[in-house]
């Protein structure tokens, strides 16, 4: 088995592919904890190292469930969870955000022992909370690193401006943001103050929810639950469009003798060495295609004819709606 090539995010030494492991628990259909722990134990068997999840993923469950998966093997994982959104007992459609000192020092006990883990390798604020500076935020991050209870700093969805402020209080390993050929956002800025910084970038949904993976065709397909019912990507005439994208995406991989999905991923990886894409799969079928992914070269011809099926801003509707959009720290 040819080993898993590792990248850098910031201080940590991860796996060049990681796992994604909120749809094992939650938006994107029904569960199968069965399978799901036996896909990341496949990812750990193959050099998949690291593995990504949050306290809002069930919620909880999702880290429960990681927890289980690592029992007797946590010295081949690098785990990496997110605290700082705040899901509504009653009603966990309804969100909001909580980035103070007080409240990631609780959250982090809870994710410890759900985890059951006695150290976060990469712990990460969810989303940037405007109620609170990310000085404040991160001088909180950094004291839990001096307690011994994490051992690298994240952020997610933070803007160029915010990701500065930040790494001027302590030193930010890496900023995680929605990153795939139907979501160029970050190449903005955020990628480039990430090169001059040294930070690492975690891009996810790096197969644009699955969509690019082709094997979405209808939307009447999507479980009743299915977050991405509500997605503007996935809905009405932007279905139809962005369908028309993935099947030039498809062309381009079957020239090339590979999937969409490894294709896609194969993308990403070439923009920059300090990128790792997590895609999330709760399957062991589509941890294994994925993680071939990191096989498939792409040429200066390959990359030309992948922005030619694909060019930036093509698809059609927005990453979020309206509301969660507000989510996102621009």
């Amino acid at each position: 088995m040819t080993p898993v090539p590792t990248r850098k995010l910031g201080s940590l030494t991860v796996s060049a592919v990681g796992l994604g492991c909120m749809g094992m628990s939650e938006f994107y259909g029904p569960r199968d904890d069965a399978e799901s722990i036996a896909t990341i134990h496949r990812a750990l068997e193959l050099g998949v190292t690291l593995l990504d999840t949050a306290d809002i993923y069930g919620p909880f469950t999702n880290e429960e469930l990681v927890g289980r998966a690592l029992a007797g093997k946590r010295d081949k994982a690098i785990v990496a969870t997110k605290c700082g959104i705040v899901r509504d007992p009653n009603d966990p459609k309804v969100r909001g955000f909580d980035g103070s000192p007080a409240y990631i020092k609780k959250s982090v006990e809870g994710s410890l022992r759900r985890l059951n883990i006695d150290v976060i390798d990469l712990y990460q604020l969810h989303r940037v909370d405007p109620k609170t500076s990310i000085e404040d935020s991160v001088g909180a991050l950094a004291d839990l690193v001096a307690a011994g209870k994490v051992r690298a700093v994240g952020l997610s969805e933070a803007s160029s401006s915010t990701l500065r402020r930040a790494h001027a209080v302590y030193p930010i390993d890496s900023v995680q943001s929605e990153y795939s050929l139907w979501t160029r956002d970050p190449e903005h800025d955020v990628l480039a103050t990430c090169k001059e910084l040294g930070i690492g970038f975690l891009a996810y949904s790096p197969l644009g929810r699955g969509f690019l993976s082709g094997q979405l065709k209808r939307f009447d397909d999507f479980a009743p639950d299915d977050f991405r019912r509500m997605n503007p990507r996935f809905q009405g005439e932007a279905f139809v469009q962005n369908l028309a994208l993935v099947a030039e995406v498809e062309r381009v991989a079957k020239a090339k003798g590979c999937t969409a999905s490894q294709l896609a991923l194969a993308w990403v990886l070439a923009r920059e060495p300090f990128i790792v894409p997590i895609p999330g799969t709760k399957r062991r079928k589509y941890l294994e295609e994925n993680t071939a992914a990191l096989a498939v070269a792409l040429s200066s011809d390959d990359l030309a004819a992948i922005e030619t099926a694909f060019p930036k801003g093509a698809a059609i509707g927005t990453r979020y709606t309206e509301a969660m959009m507000k989510f996102v720290n621009v």
